[in-house]
């Protein structure tokens, strides 16, 4: 079960689906190539959650983004 963090990090949220739209993917599009479900994705691109690095690294690969990519975005939005 996936709790939701008392300490959410919004900004790789809006990062995660800056890159989402840039690459014109549906949310249920990315979940099914990250592996994960479409509520959990929302979540994390609402930031009302934090993800696991390998959460993160699922996500990136599926976006065809590096981790890197996604740490400058989502410093952009702090």
């Amino acid at each position: 079960m996936m709790r939701r963090s008392d300490q959410p990090q919004s900004a790789l949220g809006k990062a995660i689906r800056q890159l989402r739209e840039e690459r014109g993917m549906t949310q249920e599009a990315l979940a099914h190539a990250a592996g994960v479900t479409v509520g959990h994705l929302s979540t994390i691109e609402r930031g009302h959650s934090n993800p696991t690095w390998a959460t993160v690294k699922s996500v990136a690969a599926a976006l065809g983004a590096s981790m890197v990519e996604i740490s400058r975005i989502s410093m952009e939005f702090e």
